[in-house]
């Protein structure tokens, strides 16, 4: 079977969102094709989830939340997925199906998924996620030169440009062939998207459980190819608003009630609705939201759409069927906040912020 989708990472976000879009497209008959997932990790922990995320039946997704002020738990099958591999093991496959078979490629490979590791190479099975990249493209430009679409689903501002830079500029120093380097600027599609959904736990072997809201926006370009028709794509002609809205306030949100939880050591299952149940903590955060955040918004013209922004943030943050965990948002905190506060800081200079500088430490 051809798997025109090419997927890099196995998140239990990507099972809840792309993956789920897909199979429901598929049945629409409104989808490329089918998903081949690819473990990029090595993992062995997650040895078991590799082979249940392509078994026949599909995995569950299970979305349980609040639609249009009503509350709703409803099981899906996600069949989407026809093979699933690992680099570690599996590494010619991926590349055959890199060469021949891919047309648009995805990715989502965690909040350090671009770094790079000192001595990697595109020789042999390359250790970090950019040099397996790389390398892959290498054999697809020397295997035909076919165009493609990577669209990277990482939280990461202007992600497929980002990438692209990455991937161009390591081109030049590891595969020294100028026509090469061209067909990368040239002839791949690196696409800038937004994805957002809060996807509160997983489901073992594999599957996950999800709030019904979802978006997946794509920033529309010559060339581009989506990987299937789906209500929750967007492909708009500007992604900052969208990309804007979600990282500086539903990020930023977490992130503060990460701090928070965190800072005052509280219980290790605490979840986002339990911590707002608190009074204090939950005044804090609106007063962060209505007295720096929309300012900084109105600022750039942006104060009403993020009014409405905030005003469903805190909906979703209350929606009392997720545990959304606190331990799981406060991963890789430290860079979180350079994200999602010290950039909204440097967005907005002029703007009072002395809560969210306070969390910055500046």
């Amino acid at each position: 079977m051809s798997t025109p989708i090419l997927q890099f990472g196995t998140s239990r976000f990507l099972q809840a969102h792309a993956d789920l879009f897909v199979s429901e497209a598929m049945e629409a008959g409104k989808a490329l094709g089918p998903i081949t997932v690819v473990q990029t990790s090595g993992d062995p922990a997650r040895a078991g989830r590799i082979g249940a995320l392509s078994a026949p039946e599909g995995f569950p997704v299970i979305i349980r939340g609040l639609e249009e002020g009503r509350p709703v738990e409803r099981e899906l099958r996600v069949r989407s997925v026809a093979r699933s591999l690992s680099t570690s093991s599996d590494w010619a496959e991926v590349r055959r199906i890199f060469v021949e078979e891919a047309r648009v490629v995805l990715s989502n490979t965690g909040d350090k998924g671009y770094a790079l590791i000192e001595g990697d190479s595109v020789d042999g099975v390359p250790r970090s996620f950019p040099m397996k990249l790389l390398a892959l493209l290498h054999a697809r430009f020397r295997g035909g030169a076919m165009p493609l679409t990577i669209l990277p689903c990482e939280l990461i501002s202007r992600n497929g440009e980002v990438l692209r830079d990455l991937i161009v500029d390591h081109a030049s120093r590891h595969v020294p062939d100028a026509t090469f380097v061209s067909w990368l600027s040239e002839r791949v599609i690196w696409g800038n998207t937004l994805v957002d959904r809060i996807v509160s736990e997983p489901i073992e072997p594999a599957g996950a459980v999800a709030e019904p809201y979802a978006l997946w926006a794509i920033e529309r370009q010559p060339g581009l190819t989506i990987p299937c028709e789906h209500p929750a794509i967007k492909v708009v002609d500007d992604l900052t608003p969208y990309e804007r809205l979600k990282l500086h306030i539903l990020n930023l949100g977490h992130t503060v009630l990460a701090d928070r939880w965190l800072k005052d050591a509280r219980p290790e299952a605490e979840c986002v609705k339990e911590i707002l149940a608190d009074a204090a903590i939950r005044t804090e955060l609106e007063a962060i939201y209505a007295q720096e955040v929309v300012p900084g918004f109105r600022q750039h013209g942006l104060g009403d759409e993020a009014e409405v922004y905030v005003a469903t943030t805190l909906e979703r943050f209350r929606n009392p069927t997720l545990d959304h965990r606190l331990r799981d948002i406060a991963g890789n905190h430290a860079e979180k906040i350079v994200r999602r506060i010290i950039g909204f800081k440097d967005w907005c200079p002029g703007v009072a912020m002395p809560k969210l500088s306070a969390i910055a430490g500046r």
